[in-house]
């Protein structure tokens, strides 16, 4: 079995772990360092600690540092160094809850906003705004006034409120992510929105997430250290950091160094802190997207009474007075124009045209997948007895995958890097395959999967991510995938574009032999010529959005009516008869 591995496998395991590549940063691996020896040192404190951080010896007071007390004593004579470990616990638990709070809820409303967009998006960023406006400093003051100093309700506070800012950061990288081929495929296989954030969108966020949590980190002991300075959150005789730089500062001028030593811990973390994150951020510079302008979306079709009418002619995929526009600057564009056709089933019908035709707008928007600023405006579709144009996401998503598939032109990017090709064909056979029972109903399915699509040894492709992988050997994969729901019609969107001349003869075998076996209906998009004359029964000519020709193969090839057919059959070399071009 030939396996390659390109640079995508690295550049997908990257984004896969943020913390990738840090070992390289001197600066960065050293932040990292301190903050985990630190914070492992806090949470020992009960072995490490020499004394009992409320122990007084009046007759040690302000000691210098000794076997006994390897820090010195406080004023009270305390041991310094059992007050630091015992005191860091208040302190990074308030700074805990915070970060948690921050995280959950940030990465929660800009999850939910970028993905689902719409009005729920709308009524997210509203709150995001009121969140921002409020003063979360003074807010917690008066939390821990009416829950009598409480760590936790002021920290809590302080993470909700100050969310909003990485609420903003996620939804914009997610109205990014959502716009991948992957997040599409697995949107045709039938996956609910829910799965797909949680299986797909979020592990793409994680990178995200990592910095500003880092950065909010250094800001939160920061005010953690100010309230404990007040007296606040964790009263005194209990030891907290704060309270240490206070009890510190009224002996400065006698005795400079308690302030040395517990000013030195809270700078030191809050600076590895703040290092951390800029090193992070740094790692991940080059992995941000940037989203463009985003536009209105055009005005959906409304059902005309005639297009409510069920089409009686025997197909399993009918297109009735298609048509469809984009919002641009410079306003409505209509990019397919009154498109109307038939696929019967058992039948592989080729839309034909070059690049900007229109092609496959038309496919994409038969699954629901245009882009937010296109929509469909006039005229309806069928699929086995529902009309699919202008259903509800919910009711698109119980037909994607089980009654119409998708195999997109680049297979790397329409599965996931993440994960493994097992684990993503098990997640579409639970969801539209029908397997009734366990793990190893699922695990046999998926075998059947990859060998009905002619893979050799199909446990050890199951094992292996993408990148493993050849380009012959992921299309196969994709139209596994495609296959899991035993859908009643195919879209293959250019499925041989990438491949060499080799694997796509293959590939153009396996969707013959598939449409022998099942009877399904292909609907092949292609600009290439020779592939529908070597595979399709039917097709339609597009140009600039509308049907020059339609008719069978032979009708095409050796009959055209329209000019741009001739033309656009001269200008293929492998069935040139005249030279030529189009104009």
């Amino acid at each position: 079995m030939t396996t390659v591995q390109p640079p995508p496998a690295a550049r997908s395991r990257a984004r896969n772990n943020p913390f990738a590549g840090i070992w390289r940063r001197p600066v960065t691996a050293t932040a990292l360092v301190v903050v985990a020896v630190i914070t492992a040192a806090v949470i020992l404190a009960p072995l490490l600690a020499p004394h009992l951080p409320l122990a007084q010896d009046l007759l040690h007071a302000q000691a210098s540092p000794s076997a006994g007390h390897p820090l010195g004593t406080d004023g009270l004579g305390r041991d310094v160094l059992s007050r630091l470990l015992y005191g860091g616990r208040p302190t990074l638990i308030g700074v805990g809850l915070a970060v948690l709070v921050y995280a959950a809820v940030g990465m929660t409303l800009g999850l939910v906003g970028g993905y689902l967009r719409g009005w729920t998006d709308r009524v997210i960023v509203a709150v995001l705004d009121v969140m921002l406006s409020v003063p979360a400093v003074i807010l917690t003051l008066a939390v821990l006034a009416i829950f009598h100093q409480s760590n936790a309700a002021a920290m809590i506070t302080l993470g909700f409120f100050a969310s909003a800012n990485l609420a903003r950061l996620i939804r914009g990288s997610c109205l990014a992510l959502r716009e991948e081929l992957f997040v599409d495929a697995a949107r045709v296989s039938g996956l609910s929105s829910a799965r797909i954030m949680a299986r797909h969108i979020i592990p793409g966020l994680t990178g995200q997430l990592v910095v500003p949590v880092c950065l909010f980190a250094g800001n939160a002991l920061a005010i953690q250290t100010g309230l404990g300075f007040l007296g606040l959150a964790t009263p005194p005789p209990a030891p907290s950091w704060g309270g240490m730089v206070f009890d510190a500062a009224q002996v400065m001028e006698q005795d400079p160094y308690l302030l040395l030593v517990s000013g030195g811990v809270l700078g030191l973390m809050t600076l590895a802190f703040g290092l951390l994150g800029d090193g992070l951020r740094d790692l991940q510079q080059d992995r941000r997207r940037v989203t463009g302008r985003r536009l209105r979306r055009p005005a959906p079709l409304a059902a005309d009474a005639k297009d409510a009418v069920e089409p009686s002619d025997g197909a399993v995929l009918t297109v009735r007075d298609y048509s469809i526009s984009f919002a641009t600057g410079e306003g409505q564009r209509k990019v397919v124009d009154s498109v109307s056709f038939s696929v019967r089933p058992g039948e592989i019908f080729g839309l034909v045209g070059e690049s900007g035709s229109g092609k496959t707008v038309t496919g994409l928007s038969l699954l629901g997948l245009l882009p937010p600023n296109g929509a469909v405006t006039h005229g309806s579709a069928w699929l086995a007895g529902t009309r699919i144009s202008g259903l509800p996401e919910k009711e698109l998503q119980r037909i994607r995958g089980r009654e119409i598939a998708l195999v997109s032109q680049e297979p790397m990017m329409a599965l996931d890097p993440y994960f493994t090709i097992g684990s993503q064909l098990s997640e579409v056979v639970r969801r539209t395959g029908g397997v009734s029972g366990g793990k190893e109903a699922v695990r046999v399915r998926v075998r059947e999967l990859l060998t009905s699509v002619h893979l050799r040894d199909p446990d050890d492709v199951a094992r292996r991510h993408p990148h493993e992988l050849s380009g012959g050997m992921l299309q196969r994969i994709a139209i596994a995938l495609a296959l899991a729901g035993s859908p009643k019609v195919l879209i293959a969107d250019e499925p041989t574009t990438a491949l060499d001349v080799t694997v796509q003869a293959g590939i153009l075998d396996l969707l013959r032999t598939l449409r022998d076996e099942r009877g399904m209906a292909i609907v092949l998009i292609t600009h290439d010529l020779g592939v529908v004359a070597d595979t399709c029964d039917r097709a339609i000519v597009m140009a600039q959005g509308r049907i020059v020709e339609e008719g069978s193969v032979d009708d095409i090839f050796y009959r055209p009516q329209h000019p741009y057919t001739r033309k656009l059959i001269d200008s293929t070399p492998s069935i040139a008869r005249t030279e030529g071009r189009i104009a």
